[in-house]
């Protein structure tokens, strides 16, 4: 069933009332949008308006949201304010005055029974494994074909599946943390590995799921290389998307990362593994795994990336480097497909993904390597 409730309130007239003393205008009701119903329903953005990190106007400001925009919302914040997650896996707050959004349309509850109002949040301890798109297939907004369509997926992409709905269809997370329904047809998707046992198959490198002597400052037993656990990863990182960047950042804190401490972040999210709290450091942990490796085509989704100091944008800037003298500067989660989800200034909007074939990112690597033992 598809809804179709607008965010449109009738516009309250003010109440103008002779008190002792001059007038007083009545403040007129909040114009709040619709209520809990429309949790998971996609709403279309009708006037740009910004995406912040907190229900108010002081928040930072992730980036702005287009008029024609779809958003997922996923929550009320206590003064009425709509958390969303956007088209590129943004979750944050924008405001629900009347002007900005209208919902148009069912999210996820149409079909599957699901329960939770969270059904666009990722969900890591539902994770079944690694998905492989087969052939073209729509990435849906809910487990029906009647639910809107995000976008194609490609024959070859990955995708996290956090759980099956019904029979037919499979919950997943695209490599941009955006979370929706695909067809579970084997002729659209294959599945390999699953999360909730320590015995994942379709593991990654050579690791062997060793148990419990390597120390640097791990928080618990060590997760193996499975791709369960790259997935984890990746999601844990996606969810930090647009978090604002500060150099030396507090470890302790997710309101702003370097690009080392987000790294970190994921991690410890993710598997409960806590990472050196350095590049450079994580850099060696990386060698001290005998996982380094100085190809970029050598690279595994999830593997860390580790880069030298910019010295310019052309490939001729970086010619007659000795790059096993240079020292890091540098990391990132390796996606796969030249692209890198990382975090490394502030006027690049904080953490964020970017292609780094053909650019200055490719020129500069040093090494990579899974830091998952």
């Amino acid at each position: 069933m598809n809804y179709s409730i607008k965010y449109r309130v009738t516009t309250a007239a003010l109440a103008v009332s002779l008190v002792v003393g001059g007038l007083s205008l009545a403040p007129a009701p909040a114009a709040h949008a619709a209520e809990v119903s429309a949790i998971n329903q996609v709403a279309e953005v009708t006037w740009g308006v910004n995406l912040r990190t907190g229900s108010n106007t002081s928040s930072s400001v992730i980036r702005m949201i287009s008029k024609g925009e779809n958003v997922t919302v996923i929550g009320f914040a206590s003064n009425g304010w709509l958390q969303v997650k956007d088209a590129r896996g943004n979750t944050g707050y924008i405001s629900n005055d009347s002007k900005y959004t209208e919902v148009v349309g069912n999210s996820s509850n149409s079909s599957n029974g699901s329960s939770s109002n969270s059904s666009n949040t990722v969900n890591d301890n539902s994770t079944l494994g690694v998905g492989t798109i087969k052939k073209g297939v729509s990435f849906r907004t809910g487990a029906s074909t009647s639910s809107s369509r995000m976008r194609y997926l490609q024959a070859g992409e990955q995708v996290t599946v956090l759980s099956k709905s019904g029979s037919s269809w499979y919950k997943v997370t695209d490599s941009k943390g955006v979370t929706g329904y695909v067809s579970s047809q084997s002729q659209y998707i294959t599945v390999s590995g699953t999360s909730s046992s320590g015995s994942n198959t379709g593991s990654t490198g050579g690791n062997t799921g060793t148990s419990n002597n390597n120390s640097s400052g791990n928080s618990s037993t060590p997760a193996t290389n499975s791709s369960s656990s790259v997935e984890k990863v990746i999601a844990a990182g996606m969810k930090y998307l647009g978090t604002p960047y500060e150099y030396g950042s507090n470890r302790n804190s997710t309101k702003t990362f370097d690009c080392s401490a987000f790294v970190r972040q994921a991690f410890k999210d993710a598997l409960g593994v806590t990472l050196p709290g350095d590049s450079r450091k994580q850099g060696a942990y990386v060698k001290e795994l005998g996982n380094a490796k100085t190809s970029i085509s050598q690279l595994k989704r999830g593997d860390l990336m580790f880069f030298m100091s910019y010295k310019g944008s052309s490939k001729s800037s970086y010619s007659g480097v000795n790059k096993s003298t240079e020292r890091i500067t540098h990391v990132g989660i390796y996606l796969g497909d030249g692209k890198i989800l990382h975090t490394y200034s502030k006027d690049s909007g904080g953490v964020r993904t970017d292609t780094i074939t053909g650019k200055h990112w490719e020129y500069r690597f040093l090494y990579g390597g899974s830091a998952i033992k």
